[in-house]
Order: C-alpha cells, then sequence, then structure tokens
C-alpha cells in the first residue's frame, strides 16, 4: 500500500520514480521529495504522472463559490496549501540529486511548473504544455478562470523563455507541445509515447555512471540561480494568486474586468 494518497513512490536499487496520481496534494509533493533528500540510498529521482497525464488541474468548481470558499477563505487550509508550494519548489531545487521530468501526458499549471523544476525534461511529442491560470480552454475540462501563475509559473518560466515570449506564455496562456519546447531548446528530449521510458532510462544511467558528491555538488551550483529565483518571485507569487482568490469571491464569482 502507498504511503501516500495524492502520488506513488517506487525506489529501484538507486531510483525513485514519484508518479502523480489525479488528486493531487501540494503537502504530499514537499513531503516526498524533502524526504528524498534525506534518503542517501537514492541518487536519481524521477518525477512523472499516470493514467496519460503528468499533471492537469481540478475542475474550476473546486476553486469557485461555493464549492471552493473555505479553500479561498480559511487562514488554516490557505497556509497550508500555499505554503505547500514553496516549500516544494524549494525540495526540487535544493535536493542533491537530479530529477527527471518523464511529461508522460498534458503538463498544465502545476504540472508544467512541476516539469520546469526539475533537471532534466524527456516529454512525450505530443504532450502539452501550459500555465492556464490567466484563463484558457482545458481539453475534457471547462475553461479556468483567471487568475496569477503563483504556483512556480511566473517565477520558472522567466528562466526558461525571453521576456516577451514568457510573457506571452503567461498572460495568454500558450500552449506548446513537447516537439515544440524541444525546438525551441527548452526541454532536453521530445519523444513518443514508445520511447519515452527508454529515453529515461538512458538518462538515469548516465547520471548513476557519474560521481555521487560531484553530481550532488554539480547540481547545487547549477541550481544556485533557481533558487535565489524562488526566493526573489515565488513567495509574491504565491500571495498574489491569494489575492486573486479573494478578489474573485469578493466579485461573486466573477473575473473583474477593470483595475
Amino acid at each position: 500500500m502507498s504511503e501516500y494518497e495524492s502520488l506513488r513512490l517506487d525506489r529501484d536499487g538507486q531510483v525513485a520514480t514519484v508518479s502523480m496520481l489525479r488528486a493531487h496534494s501540494h503537502e504530499e509533493m514537499a513531503d516526498v521529495f524533502t524526504r528524498l533528500r534525506d534518503d542517501h540510498d537514492i541518487r536519481v529521482v524521477i518525477l512523472t504522472g499516470s493514467d496519460g497525464e503528468f499533471h492537469v488541474p481540478a475542475p474550476a468548481s473546486n476553486y469557485i463559490l461555493p464549492n471552493g470558499k473555505n479553500k479561498l477563505t480559511d487562514p488554516k487550509a490557505a497556509w497550508r496549501v500555499f505554503s505547500a508550494i514553496i516549500r516544494g519548489h524549494q525540495a526540487l531545487a535544493e535536493i542533491e540529486k537530479p530529477v527527471i521530468a518523464k511529461v508522460n501526458g498534458p503538463a498544465l499549471g502545476f504540472g508544467q511548473s512541476l516539469a520546469f523544476a526539475c533537471d532534466l525534461i524527456v516529454a512525450r511529442d505530443d504532450a502539452v504544455f501550459m500555465d492556464h491560470h490567466i484563463g484558457a480552454e482545458i481539453p475534457g475540462r471547462a475553461r479556468s478562470f483567471s487568475n496569477v501563475p503563483g504556483d512556480g509559473g511566473a517565477a520558472l518560466i522567466p528562466l526558461f523563455m525571453t521576456p516577451p515570449k514568457a510573457k506571452e506564455y503567461l498572460m495568454l496562456a500558450k500552449p506548446y507541445t513537447g516537439i515544440e519546447l524541444e525546438r525551441m531548446g527548452l526541454i532536453n528530449y521530445a519523444v513518443t509515447a514508445e520511447a519515452l521510458d527508454a529515453k529515461v532510462d538512458e538518462l538515469v544511467q548516465g547520471l548513476l555512471a557519474k560521481g555521487a558528491y560531484t553530481l550532488a555538488w554539480t547540481k547545487r551550483l547549477c541550481n544556485r540561480h533557481v533558487v535565489e529565483q524562488l526566493n526573489r518571485v515565488l513567495d509574491a507569487g504565491v500571495g498574489y494568486e491569494m489575492v486573486g482568490f479573494l478578489q474573485r469571491e469578493a466579485n461573486g464569482g466573477e473575473d473583474p474586468d477593470t483595475l
């Protein structure tokens, strides 16, 4: 039986695989990477999804009135969710083990933030990446409402894209496929669904062949600017997103259309 409800943790020798389930928990994501950082038997971590999705957000009804009211206004619930977002990103950036995003399907919202938070990214060539926060049509789901990309997008995407491209991606909720991101040089590989396992395993074996300490220190060096960026931006993004929830509630569940 899994020790988590919203994800599955599997260990195979020196490799851990974290598989996200459809009902995600920010707190469990923060917890699993904090625990893996202290697990010295693990040297490489794979983050992936399940059932053909890397990570897709819950329906809008989970967040807006009346169903989502307690999530928006209860201080304890808000603290637990938004502090977990910060702790999760800190853990991903600071864990001294390479983390490979194995993007097996759509990576939307928090999902694309998690993918870009990883050290190496291998995606299905047809997997869609999109930060839906500002409002977008989600296949198979209702249109998302407008809010700030506070769960990591606004902090991480400017590290990957030029300012105009980052703003287009975030402000217009512009989708990209894995093959498009590979051609832009923003992810490592885009492969067919059939080739995904083999490509990730190739990277895993290459990493395990390196010296454990030197690989760990190299990640710490490479991610120093990521940690600094998260410290500068992430908590502000989380705070603005919370303000957006409260403004939407005060406006009867509608998006304000004037400043």
